[in-house]
Protein backbone atom coordinates (compact mmCIF):
# COMPACT_ATOMS: atom_id res chain seq x y z
CA UNK A 1 0.00 0.00 0.00
CA UNK A 2 1.35 3.32 -0.84
CA UNK A 3 1.35 6.13 1.37
CA UNK A 4 -2.60 7.75 2.47
CA UNK A 5 -2.42 11.33 3.06
CA UNK A 6 -5.07 13.29 5.26
CA UNK A 7 -4.99 17.39 5.61
CA UNK A 8 -7.32 18.94 8.32
CA UNK A 9 -7.36 22.11 10.23
CA UNK A 10 -9.35 22.44 13.56
CA UNK A 11 -9.27 26.35 15.08
CA UNK A 12 -5.67 27.81 14.93
CA UNK A 13 -4.16 23.97 14.48
CA UNK A 14 -3.06 22.36 10.83
CA UNK A 15 -2.65 18.99 10.86
CA UNK A 16 -0.98 16.53 7.92
CA UNK A 17 -1.43 12.85 8.42
CA UNK A 18 0.56 9.84 6.69
CA UNK A 19 -0.28 6.63 7.08
CA UNK A 20 1.62 3.42 5.50
CA UNK A 21 1.82 -0.32 5.86
CA UNK A 22 4.07 -0.59 8.99
CA UNK A 23 4.31 -1.86 12.25
CA UNK A 24 2.43 0.55 14.12
CA UNK A 25 5.19 3.36 14.80
CA UNK A 26 3.65 7.02 15.20
CA UNK A 27 6.19 9.81 14.65
CA UNK A 28 4.26 13.54 15.15
CA UNK A 29 6.90 16.10 14.16
CA UNK A 30 10.12 13.84 13.54
CA UNK A 31 9.49 12.49 16.88
CA UNK A 32 8.20 9.94 18.72
CA UNK A 33 4.86 10.38 20.14
CA UNK A 34 5.87 10.37 23.62
CA UNK A 35 7.84 13.50 22.67
CA UNK A 36 5.57 15.00 21.50
CA UNK A 37 2.51 14.59 23.45
CA UNK A 38 4.22 13.85 27.21
CA UNK A 39 0.43 13.16 28.99
CA UNK A 40 -0.99 9.73 28.55
CA UNK A 41 -4.52 11.03 27.64
CA UNK A 42 -2.80 13.05 24.82
CA UNK A 43 -1.04 9.93 23.16
CA UNK A 44 -4.67 7.72 23.85
CA UNK A 45 -6.70 10.60 22.32
CA UNK A 46 -4.17 10.01 19.14
CA UNK A 47 -4.60 6.51 19.15
CA UNK A 48 -8.19 5.74 19.77
CA UNK A 49 -9.44 5.37 15.99
CA UNK A 50 -6.69 2.60 15.80
CA UNK A 51 -7.57 1.46 18.80
CA UNK A 52 -11.07 1.02 18.16
CA UNK A 53 -10.55 -0.97 14.76
CA UNK A 54 -7.78 -3.00 16.31
CA UNK A 55 -5.02 -1.59 13.74
CA UNK A 56 -1.97 -0.27 16.20
CA UNK A 57 0.08 -2.64 14.57
CA UNK A 58 -0.83 -2.58 10.61
CA UNK A 59 -0.15 0.50 10.05
CA UNK A 60 3.16 3.43 10.69
CA UNK A 61 1.90 7.06 11.02
CA UNK A 62 3.68 10.40 10.24
CA UNK A 63 2.36 13.76 11.50
CA UNK A 64 3.09 16.88 10.71
CA UNK A 65 1.25 19.50 13.07
CA UNK A 66 1.17 23.10 13.18
CA UNK A 67 -0.47 25.88 15.56
CA UNK A 68 -2.77 25.80 18.16
CA UNK A 69 -2.49 24.06 21.72
CA UNK A 70 -1.70 20.45 22.59
CA UNK A 71 -4.63 19.60 23.34
CA UNK A 72 -6.31 20.70 20.38
CA UNK A 73 -3.15 19.23 18.11
CA UNK A 74 -4.11 15.53 19.58
CA UNK A 75 -7.64 15.86 18.92
CA UNK A 76 -6.94 16.82 15.70
CA UNK A 77 -4.60 14.06 14.90
CA UNK A 78 -6.61 11.61 16.04
CA UNK A 79 -9.84 13.32 13.39
CA UNK A 80 -6.95 13.08 10.69
CA UNK A 81 -5.94 9.40 11.34
CA UNK A 82 -10.04 8.62 11.14
CA UNK A 83 -9.76 10.01 7.72
CA UNK A 84 -6.98 8.41 6.35
CA UNK A 85 -8.39 5.44 7.69
CA UNK A 86 -11.86 5.63 6.13
CA UNK A 87 -9.75 6.01 2.69
CA UNK A 88 -8.33 2.62 3.06
CA UNK A 89 -11.61 0.94 4.15
CA UNK A 90 -14.53 2.83 4.13
CA UNK A 91 -16.59 0.19 6.07
CA UNK A 92 -14.41 1.43 8.88
CA UNK A 93 -17.28 4.27 8.91
CA UNK A 94 -19.86 2.80 10.83
CA UNK A 95 -17.72 1.99 13.47
CA UNK A 96 -15.68 5.55 13.84
CA UNK A 97 -19.03 7.33 13.26
CA UNK A 98 -20.73 5.46 16.53
CA UNK A 99 -17.71 6.53 18.49
CA UNK A 100 -17.75 10.25 17.31
CA UNK A 101 -14.42 10.41 15.07
CA UNK A 102 -16.03 11.48 12.12
CA UNK A 103 -18.20 14.51 13.33
CA UNK A 104 -16.16 17.71 12.76
CA UNK A 105 -15.53 19.85 15.53
CA UNK A 106 -17.11 23.23 14.25
CA UNK A 107 -15.14 25.64 16.26
CA UNK A 108 -13.14 28.20 14.32
CA UNK A 109 -11.38 31.15 14.70
CA UNK A 110 -13.15 34.22 15.21
CA UNK A 111 -11.83 37.11 12.59
CA UNK A 112 -11.41 40.65 14.49
CA UNK A 113 -14.36 42.79 13.79
CA UNK A 114 -13.79 46.35 12.42
CA UNK A 115 -15.76 48.39 15.38
CA UNK A 116 -12.85 46.81 17.35
CA UNK A 117 -9.97 47.91 15.54
CA UNK A 118 -8.72 51.90 15.80
CA UNK A 119 -7.80 53.45 12.34
CA UNK A 120 -3.97 53.85 11.87
CA UNK A 121 -2.92 56.62 13.37
CA UNK A 122 -6.59 58.13 14.53
CA UNK A 123 -7.39 58.01 18.42
CA UNK A 124 -10.95 57.69 17.53
CA UNK A 125 -12.82 54.91 16.53
CA UNK A 126 -14.91 53.46 13.69
CA UNK A 127 -17.98 53.46 15.27
CA UNK A 128 -17.43 57.97 16.07
CA UNK A 129 -19.41 60.17 14.26
CA UNK A 130 -16.85 63.71 15.02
Amino acid sequence: MESINALGKKESSVARVYLSDGKGKITVNGRVIKNTFGAETLQYVVTQPLVLLKSTDKYDINANLDGGGVKGQAELSAWEITRALIMIDAESKAALKAEGFVTRDPREVKGKSLASQKHAGDSSSVNDKN
